[in-house]
């Protein structure tokens, strides 16, 4: 082994290439990354970057002296549109990088609205790198009025900015609640009301059937139960699809991401995948995860691999988001649940307990960080504790970590 190029510019590109040199792999290690930065946090972007509280500097995860130190080249700018995997050769136009392992961290993208109904028109943006709120941040002025279409994690995170700033924000989501996807009604219910309590409108069940427009420039939106909302600008937070062009193009599996095994190689051993754009084996089918932590654990267990360890991945999922004054920790995936259980803490601070029959699988904590500590401790053991337990707030949860 080599030569190692990782194609790709996040999290999980920079951890597997410091992973291999901690791992003492003196091969040559190449990242190519479309982006004109080296990689970076992308989490901030939605809270404190777009708020003005971080700068670019913060974001990157290593400083650039780091790749020069460790002898890890950095191709900026400039995109792998081509494999040949009997060559073993990845190319970035006619540039040809030979490679003896090749990881493929490339993220996802933004799903954008259709041109059809609007989804051209300048001032309609979405927010996944840092060209996308560069470009976003000077509309944050106060008293202008935003649309956030899509009220997952990433419209709230933008609603909650936009309110910080005294912006006018209504928010639309188009199945029956926020969060409907990821999560209980409880938690639903909990940022509803907070988004609320902060001046921002929210309407539930209702779509954008279309975009309208002033000489190109989006001005307004018309909702599928016919309200017209006048508007400055638009963010779209709909949701991510995995960037898969390059591994389908070269005739690797993909099937809701490049398809990988529990070493995280492709259908061509040569070939790795991790991160947002691959589903991996797990319980009895497929997963693929949109989380920080997973593409660190992920890309750090491959570059072993490629050393030759011979480890399985096996998720221990967590995520968070930061709202106004409310840290939202997640432990475990709540697939599958069929009871809820709320463990309230104080005013300001509540956890709910997802539970899977008797067995305990993920909680939501605001503000809770005990909570979600001995939460996190007892589902990656695979313990439980029942759950008239933990209504009761009298109940030390610590104690449960000793059985």
């Amino acid at each position: 082994m080599e030569k190692v190029v990782i194609v790709g510019g996040g999290q999980a590109a920079a951890s597997a290439a410091a992973k291999l040199r901690s791992q003492r792999f003196e091969g040559s290690i190449t990242i190519i990354c479309k982006e004109p930065h080296p990689p970076y946090q992308r989490p901030p972007l939605s809270k404190k970057y777009l708020l003005g509280e971080m700068t670019v500097d913060r974001l990157y995860l290593r400083p650039l002296g780091f790749y020069e130190d460790q002898k890890i080249t950095l191709h900026l700018e400039s995109i792998a549109d081509q494999i040949d995997r009997k060559e073993k050769q990845v190319y970035v136009g006619d540039t040809a990088f030979d490679y003896d392992a090749l990881i493929l961290t490339l993220g996802s993208q933004p799903r954008v609205l259709p041109k059809e109904i609007g989804g051209q028109l300048e001032k309609v943006f979405t927010v996944r790198d840092l060209a996308d709120v560069d470009g976003l941040a000077p509309e944050f002025t106060a008293k202008r009025r935003v649309l956030i279409i899509g009220g997952g994690y990433i419209g709230l995170e933008a609603a909650a900015v936009a309110a910080q700033r005294g912006l006018q924000v209504t928010l639309v989501e188009a199945a029956d609640r926020i969060l409907q996807r990821v999560a209980a009604p409880q938690t639903s219910d909990f940022f509803r009301q907070l988004h609320i309590s902060n001046g921002v409108e929210i309407k539930e069940g209702v779509s954008v059937e279309r975009l309208a427009g002033d000489n190109g420039t989006v001005c307004a939106a018309i909702l599928s139960d016919g309200t017209h909302i006048d508007t400055d600008f638009v963010i779209v937070g709909v949701g991510i699809t995995p960037v898969t062009d390059i591994a389908m193009s070269s005739g690797l599996a993909v099937s809701d991401g490049i398809t990988v095994n529990a070493l995280g190689q492709t259908t061509d051993p040569n070939i790795w995948a991790a991160g947002d754009c691959c589903s991996f084996p797990y319980q009895s089918g497929m997963l693929r995860l949109e989380s920080v932590p997973h593409a660190i654990d992920q890309a750090e267990l491959i570059a072993e691999n490629i050393l030759g360890a011979n480890f399985s991945y096996i998720p221990k999922p967590w995520f968070w988001s930061d709202q106004y004054d409310v840290k939202l920790q997640i432990i475990g995936l709540n697939t599958g649940f069929n009871d809820v259980v709320t463990r309230p803490n104080n005013e300001k601070s509540v956890s709910f307990w997802y539970y899977q029959e008797d067995q305990l699988i993920a909680v939501d904590a605001m503000n809770d960080p005990r909570a979600y500590m001995v939460a996190k401790r007892l589902i990656e053991s695979g313990k439980t504790i029942p759950q008239k337990l933990v209504a009761d707030p009298g109940t030390e949860l610590k104690n449960f970590l000793k059985a």
